[in-house]
């Protein structure tokens, strides 16, 4: 069993500190701020998604894409999608693009561990239906999969991924001032 999650917890604990988390905690978020947002994790996780399910890194655990879940939300709350992207979403995507299958994997690990656990509070707090948070399956039994496919040597590409979140917060703070 890997000790990923301790490993990266400095880093987690970096990215619960951001201005941004705090609003998107706070139930005060608003459908724009929160679909800007989306907007800008459906880029991210679609294209992580369709790099992982190519590669075959998703294989047995295809009920953790959120795509388009995340779109859904996304237009449910926006109804024009038309919004212009974060720089540090444009960043992040041009960089899982260069990855190999390992490295790629802790982004997954990150992302999809995150809406598997984090993601179950925030969904109480934010508008709209959040079908995001909605996974088919076993909660635990998810995150056991992926789990088992975590590796420490990841750690340092989980902290990247974790500063990739960072600099989306702090974005995305600005957004909100």
């Amino acid at each position: 069993m890997s000790n990923l999650k301790e490993l990266t917890m400095e880093h987690h604990r970096s990215a619960e500190r951001c201005g941004f988390v705090k609003v998107l905690l706070g139930g005060n978020i608003t459908p724009d701020v929160y679909g800007l947002f989306l907007w800008n994790q459906y880029h991210k996780y679609s294209a992580l998604e369709e790099i992982a399910l190519a590669r075959g890194l998703l294989d047995g655990i295809e009920s953790i894409v959120r795509a388009d879940k995340i779109l859904a939300d996304t237009t449910e709350l926006l109804h024009d999608t038309n919004l212009p992207l974060l720089t540090s979403t444009t960043e992040y995507v041009n960089h899982i693009q260069t990855l190999d299958d390992h490295n790629l994997f802790a982004h997954i690990y990150v992302h999809h561990m995150g809406d598997l656990s984090g993601g179950q509070m925030i969904r109480k707090r934010v508008p709209g239906s959040c079908t995001m948070y909605d996974f088919d399956g076993n909660i635990p039994e998810i995150k056991d999969s992926i789990r088992s496919r975590c590796k420490d040597s990841m750690a340092t590409e989980a902290g990247v991924c974790f500063n990739f979140a960072i600099k989306q917060f702090n974005e995305m703070s600005i957004t909100t001032a």
